[in-house]
């Protein structure tokens, strides 16, 4: 058989009159009075292919009066112009190719779903049949557009000396977060492997032993609740780097965002803004803020005092602090049963009693909150607020968690859903930097690092370590975009003592920390160079880039949200044998 000359989406006018031989799939067969018309397709594109009985012949003819959807063919023809016919939508729709020759090189049977980008298939069956699901135009677009994103990526970084290095698959399990997946050692019965929730160690290592600056593409695993832009095994951009500083890496980073904006969606960004956590969580309730729209939040626990409006003052006088924010011009837009949704409902599942609210409207506060502020407390407000007509206010007054939280929360709420400020097409990236290096967890009555035990703490906060840990800060940083966090990562600890010190403020005791992390102790007495780094989320960034609904939808053999395979039918059960080799007897029941 010979060799395709072109691909499906390639011929374009300059080629008329060209021999060319065409393969792939039947798109669809349309029969026009004896003309018989199939769309062929390819990763590439469609090209339009008549068969004219008078150019390819009668048996020709007849057997391109068989070909079905799906059919894997063979065609030779002439590149003809369409003239006026047209067909604008189409990059080949200024040609059709009449063909001379057909050769069917596989059937299919009836596909369970329309192989095209308008055809509304549940997520369930497309997965069932993915390798069928990945013909679709707009899934092979998301993998084509990954595949150029990794390869701008790769190219970035090599360009700036780093080395693409692999780490273990098979490794230690460590407490970092999630629940490992763990796998059976044959040779060591009762020990087991994890897989790797991250390279963390491993690039640490690479540190020490003088590598200067590593990246790698990285699978990595971890067994916890999905969602969409969750899965069971992921893939990082990941990056370390010796003798950096927090700024140096978050330049080289931010200079990869900004190759990938323009080469793969022709974007200039401009320079990301830089805010501290505790600043963020301030203003916008969040550690991964929303910059689209404004609604920022404004402190007022030294007017809610005097306000004249008991929910205020006791928020404040209980130790807690009084908030709010102003939803410029969303008066005549939230009707009342979406602020009582906000306020008997939403808020509730972030620990508040209720959300405070005013509107604006007509020259009149009203609301339950409105009646309540004195003169004197609404002048100062509407001038804190910036309120004109036409506005909502919203409050809150708690413990400062809660009121962050909750005021955070209704603000994405409005922002994204009620009052629809999102625009998918604007970039709003920030940096937000310098989180504490732990939050008490009060199940378990004890300190949890909030990135991961390796974060280096502000040195001048090291003392802070033993005598008020939750004061520390650490020389952490996450880039958000939207909303959303696609990176994070740290400067190190290098320093044997201070890692220790860490561990202890953990709660975990030297013997303990020898079981877990002695390799990467030892490394630290023998000559670890100072060192930081950062991991990026591939799925979440494509996801982002390409305005999908799920990383599901830019991942080429995705699982569901139980954590399933449906084409593979994976996890299933295994023979006794294998078990009996690994040691293991289950009592779970095999039916999911």
């Amino acid at each position: 058989m010979s060799q395709r000359t072109h691909s499906c989406g390639a011929l374009r006018g300059s080629d008329v009159e060209q021999t060319v031989l065409l393969q792939g799939w039947v798109q669809n067969r349309r029969d026009h009075g004896g003309i018989i018309f199939i769309d062929l397709r390819d990763r590439e594109g469609l090209t339009q292919i008549t068969f004219d009985p008078d150019i390819c012949g009668a048996d020709t003819h007849a057997l391109a009066d068989r070909l079905r959807s799906e059919w894997v063919i063979a065609i030779e023809g002439t590149v003809k112009s369409r003239g006026s016919n047209l067909n604008a939508n189409l990059a080949t729709g200024e040609i059709e190719v009449f063909a001379s020759g057909l050769t069917i090189l596989n059937r299919a049977k009836t596909p369970p779903f329309q192989i095209d980008e308008h055809s509304k298939v549940g997520e369930e069956t497309r997965l069932r049949h993915r390798f069928l699901d990945l013909r679709r135009p707009q899934v092979q677009h998301a993998l084509i557009s990954r595949h150029r994103i990794t390869k701008v990526i790769r190219d970035y970084f090599d360009e700036h000396g780093f080395l693409d290095v692999e780490t273990p698959i098979l490794c230690k399990s460590t407490p970092e977060g999630a629940r490992d997946y763990l796998v059976p050692s044959r040779v060591h019965p009762g020990h087991f492997f994890a897989l790797p929730q991250s390279p963390q160690l491993f690039k640490q290592l690479l540190m020490v032993a003088g590598y200067d600056r590593y990246m790698q593409i990285a699978r990595c695993f971890r067994d916890e609740d999905l969602r969409a832009d969750r899965q069971p095994e992921f893939t990082q951009v990941d990056i370390e780097m010796s003798f950096v500083d927090m700024p140096t890496v978050m330049d080289i980073t931010e200079g990869m965002i900004q190759r990938l904006w323009r080469e793969v969606l022709g974007i200039n960004l401009p320079p990301v803004r830089h805010m501290e956590y505790a600043d963020a969580m301030a203003r916008y309730g969040s550690d991964k803020p929303d910059l689209r729209y404004g609604m920022e939040i404004v402190e007022l626990s030294d007017w809610a005092p005097d306000s004249g409006f008991v929910v205020f003052q006791r928020g404040v006088e209980q130790g807690g602090v009084c908030r709010g924010f102003n939803a410029k011009g969303s008066a005549e837009i939230l009707s009342r049963r979406n602020l009582d949704y906000l306020d008997k409902q939403f808020v509730r599942d972030y620990g508040a009693k209720g959300l405070a609210w005013i509107k604006v409207s007509g020259g009149e506060w009203q609301g339950p909150a409105a009646k309540n502020i004195s003169a004197a407390a609404r002048e100062e407000l509407a001038k804190r607020l910036q309120v004109e007509d036409g506005d909502t206010l919203f409050f809150g007054a708690d413990k400062r968690s809660i009121v962050e939280a909750s005021l955070g929360a209704v603000r994405v709420e409005l922002g994204t859903k009620l009052l629809g400020l999102t625009n998918p097409e604007q970039w709003e990236f920030v940096w937000v930097h310098s989180a504490p290096m732990f939050e008490y967890d009060e199940e378990s009555r004890r300190w949890a690092s909030i990135h991961h035990p390796f974060t280096a703490p502000y040195p001048e906060h090291l003392p802070l370590l033993e005598s008020d840990p939750g004061a520390c800060k650490s020389l952490s940083y996450d880039l958000v975009l939207n909303g959303v966090e696609i990176g994070g990562g740290s400067i190190r600890i290098h320093d044997t003592q201070v890692q220790s010190q860490v561990f202890r403020a953990l709660g975990i005791n030297a013997e303990e920390a020898r079981d877990k992390f002695g390799f990467l102790l030892d490394a630290l007495e023998l000559g670890a160079p100072p060192h930081g780094g950062l991991a990026f989320g591939l799925d979440r960034l494509v996801m982002l880039m390409l305005h999908l609904d799920s990383i599901r939808d830019c991942i080429a053999f995705p699982k569901t949200q139980r954590a399933m395979d449906l084409m593979l039918n994976a996890p299933s059960t295994v023979d006794e044998r294998q078990l009996r080799e690994l040691h293991i007897v289950t009592t779970a029941s095999t039916v999911l």
